[in-house]
């Protein structure tokens, strides 16, 4: 299958999803919700990429193997979180700005689908890969996808230790990772998209697959990630956040300032 059938059975298959999302949101009152069904489905599109790609075996396996194991990893995760845990507060703070008025949710939940469809440009362009055995760009792949999704997880296990420490609350997290990046988790996902890149070097695709990394340092950096996150970790820490923006990378991983003491 060409790259944008792909892409638009996708765009049609994530429309559905997001529908039936959005409707049991609507009985939760749980817009976060729209975060785990958009992983499920990033997974589903990798799965159905590798499936019908016009690339050979191994690359088409890989995206299967790469993005569905992403996505679901990433739709538990969250699910978890969500299930456990009052609605995120950027979504509480989305719901006072624009109400509760369906119609508006849905307009959000189905962008979520087109964002799903713009995501699976990667994966097709990785599906429609040729290769000759095994080649220096595939292993750099799998390297990169390795790390990419051990960062991930480490960072999301030490913010999960942190914060299940009753005497933590209220403060924000500098163990491990987060003491080098306010936001490992997100720079471990952007550089797992690096993963895709690799895979379709020496396919027909190569240029649109560098759509991943750049969208999603995009999103990530001026969009949904960054902004909306630092917004509502300075509403519930205040001043202790805004030090720790002072000391710590935002994304890339750096070593953290020297505190400087408080003026007198």
């Amino acid at each position: 299958m060409s790259l944008w059938m792909i892409v638009l059975w996708t765009w049609l298959g994530a429309a559905i999803g997001m529908s039936l999302v959005w409707a049991v949101s609507m009985r939760l009152r749980n817009a976060g919700l729209v975060d785990v069904g958009w992983a499920g489905l990033m997974g589903a599109a990798a799965l159905f990429a590798g499936s019908v790609g016009a690339g050979d075996a191994l690359p088409r396996v890989l995206v299967a193997l790469f993005g569905g194991f992403w996505g679901a990893r990433l739709c538990l995760h969250l699910l978890h979180r969500v299930l456990r845990e009052p609605e995120d507060g950027r979504y509480q703070a989305m719901r006072a700005a624009i109400g509760d008025g369906g119609w508006r949710w849905f307009l959000f939940f189905q962008a979520q689908a087109l964002v799903v469809a713009l995501f699976t440009i990667p994966f097709a362009a990785a599906a429609g890969a040729d290769t000759d055995g095994i080649e220096v760009g595939i292993l750099l792949a799998v390297a990169v996808w390795l790390l990419a999704m051990g960062g991930e997880m480490l960072a999301d296990r030490q913010l999960a230790v942190f914060r299940a420490h009753p005497g933590h609350r209220g403060r924000t997290c500098r163990v491990g990772l987060w003491a080098w990046s306010r936001h490992p988790n997100y720079f471990f996902e952007w550089l797992h998209w690096f993963a895709y890149v690799l895979l379709a070097w020496s396919g027909p695709y190569f240029l649109w697959s560098l759509l991943g990394p750049v969208l999603m340092l995009l999103f990530l950096w001026r969009v949904s990630g960054i902004p909306w996150t630092e917004a509502q970790a300075l509403r519930s820490r205040g001043e202790d956040y805004r030090r720790y923006q002072q000391e710590v990378s935002a994304f890339f991983p750096w070593p953290p300032k020297t505190a400087r003491p408080p003026r007198h």
